[in-house]
């Protein structure tokens, strides 16, 4: 159960009013009015809470549980110990964060316009916005309605930010334009020069960085990313994408529409990511290569080379996923019939 000193949880609801919150269906539709007060893990809830089962290796939780309440696949049903109330989904996971956004919902704070607050006298701040201590907003910058900016964001000169954004703390923000319902968290660098330089006998030589950062709306941006603007044309970042914490996002890269990258993955200057492309934590991909959309890149590759649509790609360097898996096993093979070879000797 989460620790109201740090969240808020609304009053009690019915299982009707999360049944159509959630996109589910009661099991029985007698249930309809029974409270619940709270969501919680399976091992730990109690009859007052609302619970969720979306992994078989939770079996033994789910049919020992306390809870009032569970969101389940109708054909995990059957598993349900005696009593419990029933939420049946078909993306159980996905109706329990919608229950969780119900309890413990985003609220934003009184709009207003904190008195440590510098907003230059030409920017546009829109209506219901919440600036919040010591944040500076620079020259011509426009702010659309109901954003919030938490304490101590910098947001550069002829910035421009959508509308329902929220901008957490220590974040700078430079030559970007940020689309609506945009989540940007701790410490992320929007904007800043990329790494481009001209290499001399006489020493490096900058490049100025005359682009862009682009971020369309429903997208997020991790604590610590850092997104470099263009060196000519502009870094994007496609609508409804997902990035993680520290994350290096070069120069000039385009990535498409819902794209989801893990914890600490780097894609260098000029790359082009597809749409829908996942990548585990820690992947890095090289510069001017095209990844293309629904690619898969796991944990901790190195892609060297261009990614075909659609595929799975894992390894350093980076190749088909069935390729390298089977690479690896041939490898172990050599080592245990060698090693065999040692012992018989």
């Amino acid at each position: 159960m989460a620790d109201t000193a740090f969240f808020k949880k609304t009053e009690a609801i019915s299982l009707a009013k999360l049944a159509a919150l959630m996109g589910a269906e009661l099991a029985n539709p007698a249930d309809a009015d029974f409270l619940l007060e709270d969501v919680a893990p399976l091992d730990k809830a109690g009859p007052v809470h609302l619970s969720f089962l979306d992994n078989a290796k939770y079996r033994d939780q789910f049919q020992a549980t306390k809870a009032g309440a569970c969101v389940i696949h109708p054909l995990m049903a059957k598993l349900a110990p005696p009593g419990l109330k029933l939420l049946l989904s078909k993306s159980p996971y996905k109706s329990y964060a919608l229950a969780a956004q119900a309890f413990y919902p985003i609220e934003l704070p009184p709009a207003g316009i904190a008195a440590t607050a510098r907003v230059d006298a030409s920017a546009k701040i829109g209506e219901g916005c919440v600036i919040g201590e010591y944040v500076v907003i620079g020259e011509n910058v426009e702010v659309g309605a109901r954003t919030w900016i938490e304490p101590h964001t910098t947001i550069g000169p002829g910035c421009k930010i959508g509308s329902g954004c929220r901008i957490s703390t220590h974040v700078s923000i430079s030559h970007a334009l940020i689309g609506d319902r945009v989540y940007i968290y701790r410490g992320a660098r929007i904007g800043q020069d990329g790494f481009g330089f001209a290499i001399d006998p006489a020493g490096f030589v900058k490049v100025p960085q005359l682009g862009r950062v682009i971020i369309e709306g429903h997208s997020e941006i991790g604590a610590n990313t850092t997104i470099d603007r263009g060196a000519l044309g502009d870094t994007v970042i496609g609508m409804g994408t997902w990035i993680d914490n520290m994350v290096q996002i070069a120069h000039n890269v385009k990535i498409g529409r819902g794209c989801m990258l893990a914890a600490q993955v780097g894609i260098s200057g000029s790359t082009e990511i597809g749409d829908f492309v996942a990548m585990g934590g820690q992947a890095g991909i090289a510069g001017h290569l095209k990844i293309g959309s629904m690619a898969r890149i796991a944990a901790k590759s190195g892609v060297t080379r261009d990614v075909p649509a659609k595929q799975e790609w894992m390894g350093y360097p980076a190749m088909p996923m069935k390729q390298y898996l089977r690479q690896v096993a041939t490898l172990n093979r050599l080592i245990a019939r060698k090693n065999t070879s040692k012992d018989e000797g």
